[in-house]
């Protein structure tokens, strides 16, 4: 099996989940899984996988728009924290692999997904994300699943990489 954990990260929190759970998926497993920033999980990457595992951060009660993105760019209230937006958005990048997704012949490729956000957050970027790649005939196997950051730009709250470790355990199991 084959699978890939891609994330949009703009201060690292979703990369540090995406890294854990790509963890608990190949802990023991064999199965061959990494874990990439949208920018290095490129189509060609995607022909051949069995599962996806998408997450992102919430932004405005939903997964960032590129008008947001630019918002979060300009806004000097992050000078003291610039995010990384060097990478494309997760939207943008579900914009390009769907199509790849959508071959005809091509066997169900399975999924999750996960998010970032602080505790009061309201909204769901894994839904979105659920939502696209449903609609791309992939076959969902557990449900959404959240990560607690503390605070605008983390860290993350104790416990949450070895719960995303053990989630990825268990959609590791839920594949097999």
């Amino acid at each position: 099996m084959k699978a890939l954990v891609v994330y949009e990260s703009l201060w690292g929190n979703t990369a540090a989940i995406a890294q854990a759970i790509a963890e608990g998926i190949g802990d023991g497993t064999g199965v061959d899984v990494r874990a990439l920033s949208t920018s290095e999980a490129t189509v060609a990457l995607i022909a051949d996988v069995d599962l996806v595992v998408a997450g992102a951060p919430i932004f405005g009660f939903n997964l960032a728009t590129e008008a947001a993105r630019e918002a979060i760019a300009a806004d000097v209230a992050y000078s003291d924290h610039p995010p990384d937006l060097s990478h494309p958005s997760l939207r943008s990048w579900l914009e390009t692999v769907t199509p790849e997704l959508q071959t005809p012949l091509r066997r169900p490729v399975s999924f999750a997904t996960f998010e970032t956000r602080t505790r009061w957050s309201s909204g769901s970027s894994a839904k979105r994300i659920a939502k696209v790649l449903h609609e791309a005939g992939c076959r969902p196997i557990a449900g959404s699943e959240r990560f607690i950051v503390k605070g605008k730009y983390g860290p993350l709250k104790a416990g949450e990489i070895e719960r995303a470790r053990k989630w990825g355990v268990k959609l590791a199991q839920t594949t097999a």
